[in-house]
């Protein structure tokens, strides 16, 4: 008698896979919690519990469906914590006759479950994970010869092909792209929403951690956690977004101020990033809500944010399957520095570098411009090895996978890609980080000082930055005007700032 053995990941709770359409006796389910994927980077402990929890409801829902389910916990005497060792084990107890598994979204993963189908005397088979609108290979195949992948050129082809805010082949109200009308700073004594959170009880999942020792970064209020862990949760969170964020999402997605970690954004990363909800979705959910409302959402607002699903993720999905695992370890400026410590305290004298870590270690989230334009531009200027940043984002936030990490922060953060993702650095002085947000204001360092006691160590490090890596940059069109700036100034005021950031660097632990 044929029996399957179908593995299901942690990032792979899709309920409407087409796997579970009909209940079949000869196949069985597996889900595992195992160390090599707690322990191939330090998580943040909100991370892991986000991920547990979120299997073992899927598993319950398998369950309450009839399919058959292997749940193998953490703490499981029989627990082997490889994949290989897992399923090899399952196969010889249960006498299973093939194997099966979804595509994915990770490298190693997809190597190491290439590994086992080698090993293994039963047949295999892989299928796809239905979540995504592209394939692996399609972006790869659309800029086939061309050195830089513009996502522009992309994300309207996407449009196009899945139908999205179009008015035949032309794109509703004419225009593309609304991102020039979704950089505004946040008003003075703007009142915001208050972000919707769950008050979930995982309290015995974070005992099972602590008493496995894994090694976590972060805090957790385990009776009292934020993040949905089911697909119910998932969809009020966008529910909410959509009624109640959309409509300024648009013009304020790029703001930061400080102790307020979610503004308008709807933090559904880490739900589709497990599949709980799926983009397709997500973005249906957000039209709906613009077509019922358009009075009060302009469209401005719900472009900036599809965007964001069926251009940016879809794109950096698809320069991960083209580049890897090359991509892994281009280093564009040779840098070399390790992260300063403050990076896994958040003890710094910055302000905008300090509430954009301490919210991350509190709530395992920041928003793409504290990502890119806070602590990514100071590692980028600051010269931090690339493998530092990647290991540190990984990490630190609930919903990195490498497939979404990598490709910002190596390609867009810290242009170590050499500008496959990205046409130019993203770097900035003060003047940037105080024109989008509230930090510079109360800081202990003076965002219009570029040298001296209290100047803002954004000033000196970005000229340097630009000083340093001249031979590679100069002839970049997007930042010649830079080079122009700096080869005006005054001798004796470039070697000032250089100075200033010399020593910034040398104590760059102070800071």
């Amino acid at each position: 008698m044929s029996k399957t053995l179908r593995l299901i990941l942690g990032d792979q709770l899709n309920s409407n896979h087409s796997w579970y359409n009909n209940v079949n006796d000869s196949v069985t389910y597996v889900m595992m919690e195992i160390r090599s994927e707690t322990d191939y980077a330090k998580h943040h402990i909100q991370k892991v519990i986000g991920i547990f929890s979120a299997m073992r409801y899927f598993k319950y829902d398998l369950i309450g469906n009839n399919h058959k389910v292997i749940y193998i916990y953490l703490n499981d005497n029989n627990n082997l914590n490889t994949f290989e060792k897992n399923i090899k084990n399952l196969i010889s107890l249960h006498n299973f006759t093939h194997f099966e598994y979804q595509l994915p979204d990770e490298y190693r993963v997809d190597l190491d479950l290439k590994n086992l189908c080698k090993t293994i005397s039963i047949s295999n088979a892989v299928v796809d994970s239905e979540h995504f609108f592209t394939t692996r290979n399609e972006l790869g195949d659309f800029f086939e010869g061309k050195k830089m992948y513009l996502m522009e050129s992309f994300y309207r082809a996407m449009r196009k092909k899945h139908n999205v805010m179009m008015d035949g082949n032309k794109p509703l109200t004419g225009q593309w792209n609304y991102d020039g009308e979704n950089r505004e700073k946040l008003p003075k004594n703007h009142k915001l929403i208050l972000p919707i959170v769950f008050n979930n009880d995982v309290s015995l999942i974070y005992e099972e951690i602590i008493k496995a020792t894994i090694e976590t970064i972060g805090t957790v209020d385990a009776n009292n956690f934020v993040w949905p862990i089911n697909r119910l949760q998932s969809l009020e969170l966008l529910d909410f977004f959509a009624e109640h964020c959309l409509q300024l999402f648009g013009s304020y997605q790029d703001a930061m101020t400080p102790n307020e970690w979610s503004l308008y954004h709807s933090r559904i990363s880490f739900s589709m990033n497990v599949k709980m909800i799926s983009p397709q979705e997500v973005i249906e959910r957000c039209i709906e809500e613009w077509r019922k409302r358009p009075n009060e959402i302009e469209f401005n607002q719900l472009e900036g944010f599809v965007r964001q699903i069926i251009g940016w993720r879809e794109y950096m999905r698809g320069i991960y399957w083209s580049k890897m695992p090359e991509f892994a370890s281009m280093n564009f400026f040779n840098n070399q520095e390790k992260l300063p410590d403050w990076f896994w305290t958040g003890k710094t004298k910055m302000n905008c570098m300090k509430d954009a870590i301490n919210q991350s270690l509190q709530f395992a989230y920041a928003h793409h411009i504290q990502r890119l334009m806070i602590t990514g531009n100071f590692a980028l200027l600051a010269g931090i090895h690339p493998d530092e940043i990647d290991a540190w984002y990984l990490g630190i936030y609930i919903d990195a996978f490498e497939w979404v990490e990598i490709t910002n922060t190596r390609g867009m953060s810290q242009f170590a890609d050499g500008g496959i993702v990205g046409t130019k650095p993203y770097v900035s002085s003060a003047s940037y980080i105080d024109k989008m947000s509230h930090y510079c204001g109360s800081c202990f360092y003076k965002k219009a000082l570029k040298t001296g006691e209290k100047s803002c160590p954004f000033n000196s490090l970005y000229w340097n930055f630009y000083d340093r890596n001249e031979a590679k940059l100069s002839k970049n069109p997007r930042i010649g005007m830079m080079y122009n700036v700096w080869r005006k100034m005054k001798p004796e005021d470039k070697t000032a700032m250089l100075e200033q950031a010399d020593y910034y660097l040398k104590n760059i632990n102070e800071l």
